[in-house]
């Protein structure tokens, strides 16, 4: 497994090692006891599942509140799709700012999305299936959305807001600035001294914009 900062603190790229032959590849994607031994002990409990039909479908903001809070383990099992996380801990020093990564089938790479982070995803290709792992189950009345053009946020998601194909639920979020969050700051993840951020240029802490793989395809970047 191959493990990459992110320039968000906390938030981690995961490439799982293919092993390939004429037939295809195989590849271990998760594996607690690997984890681990990286400092990353998260109990994942329930696995989700989404198949987005077309292209520029955006699901997110989303988080769910503690006393449910969730840590995420994304991937894409088909197509592809620019993946964010938000920190969204108030006392946070990065309160506000985001990361975007590139997730595909083909690259095969995972998003680590800890507690206390905003998520969503805008799909790149048709027919996008999204798989990920979570630490908490299901619970409706802790689920929670913030919208995904928030000007305040100034996510670049590669597509003109009114064109995004969102759900009912999604294009009627509040704004990021008009949300109090329940998720407060409580010091570094344990991974994070074993895997720091990348230094990026001092920028102001508002539209702060950390990106993994820009749009046309990069691997990790913070702006803000």
């Amino acid at each position: 497994m191959d493990i990459t900062p992110t320039p968000l603190p906390g938030v981690l790229i995961l490439t799982p090692r293919r092993f390939s032959d004429d037939r295809g590849f195989f590849a271990e994607v998760w594996r607690d006891t690997t984890l681990a031994e990286h400092g990353i002990e998260i109990g994942f409990v329930q696995d989700n599942q989404s198949l987005s039909r077309q292209t520029g479908t955006v699901r997110g903001l989303h988080y769910q509140a503690p006393p449910h809070a969730q840590a995420k383990l994304v991937r894409v099992g088909q197509g592809a799709v620019w993946d964010v996380a938000v920190d969204a801990r108030r006392g946070s020093p990065h309160y506000g700012r985001w990361t975007g990564v590139k997730l595909s089938a083909a690259n095969g790479r995972q998003l680590l999305v800890p507690s206390g982070f905003l998520h969503g995803f805008v799909t790149l290709t048709p027919e996008c299936e999204l798989l990920y792992k979570c630490s908490d189950r299901y619970a409706p009345a802790a689920d929670g959305a913030i919208h995904f053009a928030d000007p305040g946020l100034g996510i670049d998601w590669g597509i003109a807001p009114d064109r995004a194909l969102l759900s009912a639920k999604d294009a009627a979020a509040p704004g990021f600035g008009d949300w109090q969050s329940p998720f407060d700051y409580t010091g570094p993840f344990p991974w994070e001294e074993r895997y720091p951020a990348p230094p990026v240029e001092a920028a102001p802490k508002t539209n702060a914009k950390l990106s993994a793989e820009p749009n046309a395809g990069a691997a990790a970047e913070l702006r803000p």
